[in-house]
């Protein structure tokens, strides 16, 4: 009598590979829905900035706009001082932020967990 062993390690390697590289595709694209839907926006330029990256391990949302921190996170700044851009002097020491790119993220943390447990059990 002669056994033979096959393998099939390696195809379901790659199924997983691709489900996730799915999951996080879908997942980016919803992040990055719901981090321009709390954006505060003034000239759309932080809003039209916003994208993401993704790939089998994870997604990635974010924007290359310089200011992006100050919205997010407040931003302390010099009271008198005159800004050119708003034609008005300051006269808080300090803004508070607007979240946008955590909200995105944490509020939605069972949405993104059940697209990527879907993706995994149509396999």
């Amino acid at each position: 009598m002669k056994i033979n062993v096959i393998s099939h390690r390696a195809d379901v390697q790659t199924a997983v590979q691709a489900a996730l590289g799915r999951a996080m595709e879908t997942c980016g694209g919803k992040m990055e829905t719901y981090a321009k839907l709390k954006c505060p926006v003034k000239t759309s330029n932080l809003k039209n900035s916003i994208t993401h990256h993704s790939s089998p391990e994870m997604a990635v949302v974010g924007t290359d706009v310089y200011y992006a921190p100050y919205v997010e996170f407040g931003h302390r700044q010099e009271p008198g001082r005159y800004v050119p851009a708003i034609g008005k002097r300051l006269v808080a020491s300090y803004v508070d932020g607007i979240p946008y790119m955590a909200p995105a993220v944490e509020n939605h943390a069972d949405e993104y967990m059940g697209v990527i447990v879907g993706e995994l059990r149509k396999l």
